[in-house]
């Protein structure tokens, strides 16, 4: 092979996945484009690491095709799968894999090394790197020697240095404590943002992927439940996992009075919002959401004016949530409350107590069903 320093393509990803692994049956199909972001949410064993295992040529496909710029990667139906070894990914890991006996240099030279680069081009193209990303200071130290934040920046530094048509990212931000993981993910950021092809978050954080992404992928079970951006899966989530992930109180139900904006909902109960979506017609599905700091609690009579929408529950759960309260209320609808602490204390809140909760029909959120 002859010698060559890190080379970048512009490139798009196109994935139809199927693939079975032990109890899981993962389908996804979607594209990534190039310089997108895409961030991957989901609960443990929902397939996220699969997805990205099986985009990196660490697993095959038993159904469906990968392609990065036109060039298949992987299709069963045709006998083709490009190794792992010789796919242009850059990885990034939980737990960063840096080779303990290499220098930050040669860890960084390696997968360059690894395809027939000579050792001396590998380097001079591997402490540029180090250089644009400002460990040059650390090109001599090993891992062992290295902060956490200081080996995530290293591992990063290798991925790019590979010349990859594909960044992958695997949780690259849950082994650091909170304080260097909000100084990395601003500068992960920073780097992926300047990337030219697709890169790929996989996350269990839903701030990690509102920061970091352009566009996010939610998976529940081995299937896609909803896409969208940021903005878009933050305010209208279709699943109660994904309204848990954003903190809303999510409730399905039917439009039962389109003027005034009544919802039956499934679970019992009614909500009005000030607006629904035009075009729906009485009977049909939607979702309403509403934050749980858009509900106030009440013990004895609303006040004058008071909000379209009230009810009455029971307190269920009393949590604090670092400068926040948070209550649960089982009633029709259930739902969750952020007070503040001196709100439980005027309010004397506890499981069993009954409460009436209130809020403004403006406050909630309808759309359509998926």
């Amino acid at each position: 092979m002859t010698d060559q320093g890190p080379q970048t393509s512009v490139v798009g990803l196109d994935a139809d996945v199927t693939v079975r692994r032990g109890t899981l049956d993962l389908h996804a199909q979607f594209r990534v484009a190039p310089g997108e972001v895409l961030a991957v949410l989901g609960p443990n064993g929902a397939g996220k690491t699969t997805l990205l295992r099986t985009l990196a040529g660490l697993l095959a496909l038993r159904e469906g095709r990968v392609s990065v710029a036109g060039t298949t990667w992987d299709e069963p139906s045709s006998g083709v799968f490009v190794p792992a070894t010789d796919r242009r990914v850059g990885l990034v890991f939980q737990d960063y894999r840096l080779f303990p006996h290499l220098s930050v240099l040669d860890n960084v030279a390696f997968a360059e090394r690894a395809r027939g680069v000579r050792r001396g081009a590998a380097r001079a193209a591997a402490r540029e790197v180090l250089r644009q990303i400002d460990l040059e200071a650390l090109a001599d130290r090993r891992p062992g020697q290295l902060s956490g934040g200081q080996a995530q920046r290293v591992a990063l530094a290798r991925a790019l240095a590979s010349g990859p048509a594909m960044m992958l990212l695997d949780e690259p931000l849950a082994a650091l404590d909170a304080r260097t993981r909000l100084e990395i993910r601003a500068e992960l950021r920073r780097r992926l943002s300047a990337f030219a092809g697709p890169s790929i978050v996989v996350t269990h954080d839903p701030l990690e992927a509102l920061v970091l992404a352009d566009r996010i992928l939610v998976l529940e079970e081995g299937r896609i439940v909803q896409t969208g951006t940021p903005s878009e899966v933050a305010r209208r989530p279709v699943t109660e996992y994904v309204a848990r992930l954003m903190g809303l109180n999510l409730y399905s139900g039917r439009l039962a009075d389109p003027e005034l904006g009544r919802i039956d909902l499934e679970g019992g109960g009614e909500l009005v919002a000030a607006a629904v979506p035009a075009g729906l017609q009485k009977g049909d599905r939607l979702l309403a959401a509403l934050a749980p700091t858009a509900i106030s609690l009440h013990l004895g009579e609303l006040p004058e004016g008071s909000p379209r929408n009230v009810w009455e529950g029971t307190v269920s759960g009393v949590e604090l949530l670092t400068d926040r309260v948070r209550v649960a209320v089982e009633g029709s609808p259930a739902a969750l409350v952020d007070v503040t602490a001196a709100a439980v204390a005027d309010l004397r809140l506890a499981p069993g107590l009954r409460v009436r909760l209130s809020a403004k029909a403006g406050e909630v959120t309808a759309y359509p069903a998926p």
